[in-house]
Formats: C-alpha cells, structure tokens, sequence
C-alpha cells in the first residue's frame, strides 16, 4: 500500500511539474500579452529621448502590443535606470539604457553596474559635438580654444547632461586632449541635451558638447552653431560641420552608445523574443529613416555583443573619471 501510494504521489508531482511547464511555455509563447514600458532615463525631447520613442513605433509594429514610452529623469541618470534594474524581470518593464552605466558606480552616484542588466540589443552610438550660441563672439573651434586657455578658470560653462554624464567626461577628455585642464570649464549638470540648449541661446552657459542632433531644432532657427564633431568622418545628415580631426589633427573620439536593457534575470526566451522584434525594428523605415533624417548615429548588436560592448565600455570610461578627477 505504502509502494502505490508513494508512485500515486510521485505521478500526481509529476503531472502538476509538466501542468506548470506546459502553462510556462503557453506564456512565453504568447508573449507579449500586454503593453510594455519602456523606461527613458533622460529629459523628454532630447537624443535619447527621441531614439527611445522612435524605436518604441518600430516595436509595436513587431509586436503587435502597446510600447509606452516613460521619462524617469535624476540623479544623472541613476534614477531611471535604477527602475530599470528594480522592475520585475518578466519583459513588461524595459528601458534605454545609455553609457552613463558605464560612468556612474565609477563616481560613487550609485552602485549598479553593466552586470545588473539584462542586454537585448544595441540600437545607437551618436559621437558629440561642440555647440555654442549662434552670437558667441567665437568664430571657430581654435579661437574657443584660445579663449578658454587664456581666460581664468571658471569663466566658461557648459551643459548637455549630469555631473559625470557622457557629454560631460566626452567634453572633458577634449579638453585634456587640447593641453586644457579638464576643470577649466565649469559643468553645469542638467537633464539632458535638450534644456542645456534653451539654457545656451538664453545666454546661461556658453557650451553644449551634445550630439549634433540634439542641437538641430535651434540650429535651423539660427540660435545656434556647432563648430565640429569629435568622430571619426563628417555626419551624413550635417555635411558642412567638420571633425575635430580635420581642424585640430585630434584623434580623440568617445561617443554615447544607447541600447534596450532589462532587469537582471529576464527569461532566455523573452530575451530572444525582443531581440529579435529589435532587429525588425532597428532594420524598419520608421526607424532608420528618422535616425537619418535626424543625424543620429544606428548601431546595431545582438543581446550578446551588445553585453560584451557594455563590458569593455565599463573600462573605458573608468580610465576616464579617474583622468578627470571624479573617481569616487
């Protein structure tokens, strides 16, 4: 009796095992069933702000589903993908991660690392650029240079992200590139490109080291000018802004890589499930042609080089914060 109560024990587990299973898999299969936020860690209307909604259209073209796009702006970052990290790891609660995850444990801002996400795939790098207002008295590059080399320091600001974030650390290690020491020029921390500009045509700072893009809308109002762009080779989308290589014969390039993360855990198969939608999305007209349009920079990498990009990065920009004195 023992024995037959034992095996009716052990097929009931069992079937109650393959019953969850069997209910397990249905659910993954049928993901996604509901909406799913994407989180923004950055100020509505700026770069990433614009990716993210972008590629958040994209998506639910894929997925049949509601993407909704969701600001949580602070902290330079930290508070947004801080609710990135803390959201359950089911694949409803996603966000746009950026480089600042390379930047902020290195500064003391917080302790999440790259290691607490889960990658699903790169979908941006944008290189920044160095903006000023359309009536600063410089007229190029060089001569904001001199002048920031010659003035005291301190008598020149400049905006586009938090204390530490990539503009800021981009900006600075120019600085350094040129003989400039990197705190000649005052960072004003703000929550993004976007109200650094209003910040600049208002006559509040002097500098906005952003992506290009970000700078556009002014710029075609004739309130601002960019003089160059710290990459590699001219922008498509702004033909007439030349590289820093080609004024200064700099080599010196950091970028701002953007890409969709979720909390530590996620299941495998969601994984691949929005990494692949991604890749449709990425590929699509609605994204690419706007990403053109606008100047900003597609770059594309699965889950699992995307996580070996946000690895090496983490190195990168440790060397820097420690050249830049925010090491904490």
């Amino acid at each position: 009796m023992t024995t037959i109560n034992n095996s009716l024990k052990s097929m009931l587990v069992s079937g109650v095992a393959a019953a969850v299973m069997v209910a397990s898999g249905a659910a993954l299969a049928d993901y996604p069933e509901r909406p799913i936020t994407l989180i923004v860690p950055w100020a509505a209307g700026g770069g990433t702000d614009a990716t993210a909604r972008t590629i958040a259209r994209a998506l639910e073209d894929e997925i049949g589903q509601k993407v909704n796009v969701v600001n949580r702006t602070g902290g330079s970052g930290v508070v947004g993908h801080t609710a990135m990290i803390n959201a359950a790891p089911d694949g409803y609660t996603i966000g746009l991660a950026t480089g600042e995850v390379n930047m902020m444990h290195w500064q003391g801002l917080t302790d999440l690392t790259y290691e607490d996400f889960t990658p699903i795939a790169q979908v941006n790098y944008d290189f920044p650029g160095i903006q000023v207002a359309a009536d600063s008295p410089y007229e190029s590059l060089q001569d904001l240079i001199d002048a920031i080399k010659n003035e005291p320091k301190g008598t020149f600001t400049a905006s586009g992200t938090g204390q530490g974030g990539v503009w800021h650390l981009a900006f600075a290690g120019f600085l350094m590139d040129q003989g400039v020491p990197a705190d000649q020029v005052i960072w004003i921390p703000s929550e993004g490109a976007a109200p650094a500009m209003i910040e600049l045509v208002s006559g509040g700072i002097d500098i906005v080291p952003s992506s290009v893009p970000e700078a556009r809308s002014m710029m075609e109002a004739g309130r601002v000018k960019s003089f160059a762009v710290m990459s590699p080779e001219r922008i498509d989308s702004f033909p007439d802004i030349p590289t820093t290589q080609e004024l200064l014969d700099s080599n010196y390039q950091v970028g701002e890589w953007r890409g969709i993360a979720g909390p530590k855990g996620m299941d495998p198969e969601v994984v691949a499930t929005l990494e692949a939608a991604l890749e449709s999305a990425y590929n699509s007209d609605t994204y690419q042609d706007f990403m053109h349009q606008q100047g900003f920079g597609t770059e594309w990498r699965n889950a699992e080089d995307f996580g070996q990009l946000m690895a090496d990065m983490d190195t990168v920009f440790g060397e820097i914060v420690e050249q830049v004195g925010l090491a904490n």
